[in-house]
């Protein structure tokens, strides 16, 4: 039977370079992707495209490219990059040069574009068509228009496919899915095609792309494992073996640091995936709830019996648009008493900051070291901290009104106690997740009676979590079929949000995956507005999994 060995060379701008290579080395691979986008980073390059209409393409590409084409070309891989950005011509346009300047003649370099819909917003609104926000309901943009900076519509593979078919060897796209990077050589390779599709193997190729797309996320990165994952520093990048009925093994770079268990992969299986069921992409719906996972020797997981639905009738489209500015000072604070001092200078700035007429809309104040991450969930400190920082962040409409922060907070290097501070005023670009018709756009969780006593959940499960918008996906994954059934009964949404506090604003949903022992939490508006425009220190929600596992329940 035919297979494809692919793997996954970047989860971020910015990640790491060595393990790329070394899977472009070592992996025995056809295709690399690399998955350089965030819902936060397509604002920033349209701004900087703005500014210089040669940049808007993520910087990273073309030190990735040099380290890697030379091998690449050598052994016939095919790389695949999303790092196009908002502007996919001018970074292929630099891979061009680049593979001239590298002597790699013939290289066929294909662009993917038609996820940019800035220009086109008020042509389509003429139409009638109508930009509905995935977290608020919001029917449409009229309220942010004249502050919008970007507006992209996550396309899907189809693109890819014909680059591929063109004899594409490096393909540079701009935003198209995370998992459409894998998508399309899977689709390429086994000629699936959506014209006549078997939509559980177009769901396979999503939910293998899924689970790779963030590269060490599934091979012990960012992992409850991370107390048993060997020589992290030294991590392993992800390779999806991938057969034609739309079965596939998971592993990693051999001789690697790192993990690839259930565990690895059924954390990140079921990472900001909100529906279980219904994980909706450009390219097909994928449903999480059927399919196997089995080690099958070190380091192989097999994942078998993945389902697919038809593509839905939307895209999601992410928009960028100016909101004021983030003004934040930090200060900490050594032992003897060190959470006293830090209250103490709390209540110094606030007073300092009306002293100053401070306009903010949001002010927040947070102990570093108490409850900067886990908010009002975290237990008050029981015996005398070694050292305590206070932060001290708003969000203003200018600039200057932010700087005012700052500066205060500096001052307690003189009235308050010992310390040290820093922050500058920060732009802030929300995203606005809104949905458009797909025609109207193509891109390319019994009786007796029985004592019971209180654990918490940590003791249960493992959890992970993760952020789309202003809302926070966790992923708790009981530790066996036992704990399942406990955590089904005892985890319920009213609970979930009692247990957050004033942390979660909106609904909470949980989704049930009795073939993964595990529960899919949905916490609507829970992340202060989302990464870009959110107060906290915890900008994504990474740490909201782990809050949760604070939660006692009955067993």
């Amino acid at each position: 039977m035919k297979k494809v060995r692919i793997g996954s060379g970047s989860a971020y701008w910015g990640d790491m370079l060595d393990p790329a290579v070394e899977l472009v080395k070592k992996g025995d691979i056809g295709y690399i992707g690399f998955d350089h986008l965030a819902e936060l980073t397509m604002a920033l390059l349209q701004r900087a495209k703005t500014k210089d209409p040669a940049t808007g393409y993520i910087p990273d590409i073309i030190p990735w490219m040099k380290a890697i084409l030379p091998t690449c070309a050598e052994k016939g891989i095919t790389v695949i990059s999303n790092g196009g950005g908002a502007n996919p011509e001018a970074g292929g346009d630099e891979v061009v040069k680049l593979a001239k300047e590298l002597n790699l003649t013939g290289l066929k370099v294909g662009v993917v574009v038609g996820d940019d819909i800035f220009g086109k917003l008020d042509e389509m609104s003429a139409k009638g068509i109508k930009f509905k926000n995935m977290d608020t309901g919001e029917e449409d943009i009229n309220r942010i228009r004249d502050k919008i900076v970007a507006a992209n519509a996550y396309i899907g593979a189809d693109s890819i496919i014909e680059a591929l078919q063109e004899g594409a060897k490096v393909i540079v796209a701009g935003r198209v899915s995370d998992n459409a990077l894998y998508v399309g050589p899977l689709m390429y390779e086994f000629g699936w095609s959506f014209n006549n599709p078997d939509w559980d193997l177009i769901g396979a190729a999503i939910t293998v792309g899924h689970i790779i797309e963030c590269a060490e996320c599934c091979t012990g990165g960012m992992s409850n494992m991370w107390k048993v994952a060997p020589r992290l520093w030294d991590i392993g990048f992800p390779i999806a073996e991938v057969y034609e009925n739309g079965d596939a093994i998971i592993t990693k770079t051999p001789d690697s640091g790192g993990l690839v268990n259930q565990w690895t992969i059924k954390e990140h299986l079921i990472y900001e995936v909100h529906d279980p069921s219904n994980y909706l992409m450009p390219d097909g719906i994928a449903d999480f709830t059927a399919l196997k996972l089995e080690e099958i020797g070190k380091d192989q997981v097999k994942v078998t019996k993945m389902k697919g639905k038809p593509r839905p009738s939307e895209l999601k489209v992410c928009i960028g648009y100016r909101d004021g500015f983030i003004g934040e000072g930090q200060v900490f604070f050594p032992w003897p008493d060190a959470y006293e001092k830090a209250k103490k200078g709390a209540e110094t700035v606030r007073e300092r900051l009306k002293k100053v007429n401070l306009d903010a809309e949001e002010l927040r104040i947070d102990y570093i070291g108490v409850n900067t991450l886990h908010g009002e969930v975290a237990p008050e400190p029981t015996s005398e901290l070694n050292e305590v920082g206070l932060r001290v962040v708003a969000k203003t409409k200018t600039k200057e009104e932010a700087e005012k922060v700052r500066r205060e907070v500096t001052h307690l290097w003189t009235i308050g106690s010992v310390g040290s501070s820093f922050g500058v005023p920060l732009p802030i670009r929300p995203g606005y997740p809104g949905t458009k018709r797909r025609s109207s756009h193509q891109g390319y969780y019994k009786g007796g009676q029985v004592r019971m006593k209180k654990v918490r959940l940590k003791d249960l499960a493992y959890a992970r979590s993760g952020d789309k918008g202003d809302v926070s996906n966790i992923g708790l994954m009981a530790f066996n079929k036992e704990n399942y059934e406990i955590i089904k009964r005892e985890v319920t949404p009213e609970k979930v949000k009692k247990h957050f506090k004033g942390m979660v604003k909106g609904d909470v949903k949980i989704y049930e995956m009795p073939n993964l022992d595990s529960l899919e939490i949905v916490l609507y508006n829970a992340l202060g507005g989302g990464a870009t425009r959110t107060l906290r220190l915890d900008q994504t929600g990474k740490s909201m999994g782990q809050a949760l596992l604070w939660m006692e329940v009955e067993v």
